[in-house]
């Protein structure tokens, strides 16, 4: 259906040995017309001056994916119902840990979502949590990976 493109760029310092697993993970993530993001590993991982914790990781990039990815269908599914959204607000955490066959990964994703909503008409719990289910189901992120996706919604 559609292809989706990133570049990923990092270049040894000079003045890195390299082979004594000194050198700095930091690198650039580019995506579109140029729209640059600074990446490391985590600081949690790999300790400073070798990792950026003013860079994104790949975990939290991989949490935000899949955030932004239920807040667009959630959006989108809000407008259509003619529900006015004035903010959406998520405060997301991916748990990383040993899964079931063994190997490190984020087993778990837990989205907080927070939607005001403008006007009177502003939908009930059981509204909004079926926007939020039909928004998971139809999240291509969520759909492409194993993780467990909680949605805590705050009301």
């Amino acid at each position: 259906m559609s292809d989706h493109f990133a570049l990923v760029k990092w270049t040894r310092r000079k003045s890195e040995v390299f082979t004594n697993n000194k050198y700095s993970r930091r690198h650039i993530w580019q995506f579109d017309e140029g729209i640059q993001v600074p990446a490391s590993v985590a600081p949690s991982l790999v300790v400073p001056p070798y990792s950026s914790a003013d860079a994104v990781d790949p975990e939290e990039a991989f949490v935000a994916s899949l955030s932004s990815c239920h807040m667009l269908f959630f959006l989108s599914i809000a407008a259509r119902q003619h529900l006015v959204v004035d903010s959406y607000t998520d405060h997301a955490v991916g748990t990383m840990e040993i899964n079931n066959v063994g190997r490190i990964s984020i087993t778990k994703v837990i989205l907080r979502p927070k939607v005001v909503f403008q006007g009177e008409n502003a939908p009930s719990y059981d509204q909004v949590k079926a926007i939020h289910d039909n928004s998971h189901q139809q999240c291509f992120i969520a759909n492409s990976v194993n993780t467990e996706v909680i949605i805590d919604i705050e009301m």
